[in-house]
């Protein structure tokens, strides 16, 4: 089998040569003139040493600069999904839909520079969160004054073409409930517009999760599914994924973990211990717990105590 998928490799990569355990190709992302990207195909993982660009999945490799029949033929080595499975995940949708949503017809930005006595009560609560003016202008954050969505902060999401998909509005005043959402699916990748895909993915569970964790991506109170958006992406770009949900969401991390790992996407989990949510954290002490994140292994004591029930 080993020989099989290296076959595949070079029909992908070109030729390279053998180099000890590994063997050196033409990096494809940064395609530099000399072979520096090491690849290792008994241990699934690739590097470049000039962009170092990484991973532990070949198979990112060859399902993002091989052709079709590369990826069904590697498919046939890969044990951890069937052929049919990635079939259905790739399939082009018959009539896609690209989901719009009005914002708030009294929505007020917060980037003002002189707030009005309304929009300073709004601007104090998100600072008692760690929201800062940066987030406030990289996240589009305003506030609603007036209408269906008074009293309210609102996150806006747009998609990967700049239009308004969804939003949060959150209440800031002690308004009941506390979350108002607009009436439209959920099956959205928040703020697409924005993540790049090129760098890791933070799973989280809110909005306000979201906006500490840097490159991330909220669940809105659902989970990852096949058929979802987020998780058609995340295995078609095939970046790593951090899980960071909340402490007591241990049963849909160890659901998420499964179906990932199941499609050969590295997964790490985020300790996020002894907090309520992620969104409690600074922006430093989240970006330290991630960088101590333990990897997610089939075989090791991680994935044991992750999956115990």
């Amino acid at each position: 089998m080993r020989e099989e998928k290296l076959k595949i490799i070079r029909n992908v990569l070109g030729r390279g040569y053998h180099s000890g355990h590994e063997h050196l190709f033409h990096c494809p992302f940064c395609e530099h003139p000399k072979m520096k990207m090491s690849v290792n195909v008994d241990k699934s993982v690739f590097k470049c040493w000039i962009c170092d660009k990484s991973g532990r999945n070949l198979g990112y490799i060859v399902r993002k600069f091989g052709t079709r029949q590369d990826r069904d033929e590697w498919m046939k080595y890969d044990d951890r999904v069937e052929i049919t499975d990635f079939d259905f995940l790739f399939a082009e949708p018959e009539t896609p839909v690209e989901q719009r949503v009005d914002l708030p017809e009294s929505l007020v930005s917060l980037t003002n520079k002189a707030p009005s006595v309304t929009a300073q009560i709004a601007l104090r609560y998100l600072s008692k969160r760690g929201i800062t003016r940066d987030d406030i202008l990289k996240w589009k954050i305003g506030y609603c004054s007036g209408g269906e969505y008074a009293g309210r902060v609102v996150v806006p999401s747009f998609n990967e073409n700049g239009y308004a998909n969804y939003f949060i509005a959150r209440s800031y005043g002690g308004a009941w409930p506390r979350y108002k959402n607009p009436p439209a699916s959920r099956d959205i990748i928040f703020n697409e517009l924005y993540v790049n895909w090129d760098e890791d993915i933070v799973i989280v569970e809110g909005v306000f999760d979201a906006i500490k964790a840097g490159n991330a991506i909220p669940l809105l109170g659902s989970t990852l599914r096949e058929n979802s958006a987020l998780f058609q992406a995340i295995v078609k770009n095939g970046r790593r994924v951090f899980l960071a949900l909340d402490e007591d969401a241990s049963k849909k991390a160890r659901s998420i973990a499964r179906l990932l790992l199941k499609y050969g996407v590295e997964v790490h989990e985020v300790d996020t211990s002894g907090i309520e949510d992620v969104g409690d954290m600074s922006k430093n002490e989240f970006q330290s717990r991630k960088n101590n994140a333990a990897i997610v292994q089939k075989d090791n004591y991680l994935l044991q105590r992750l999956f115990a029930i």
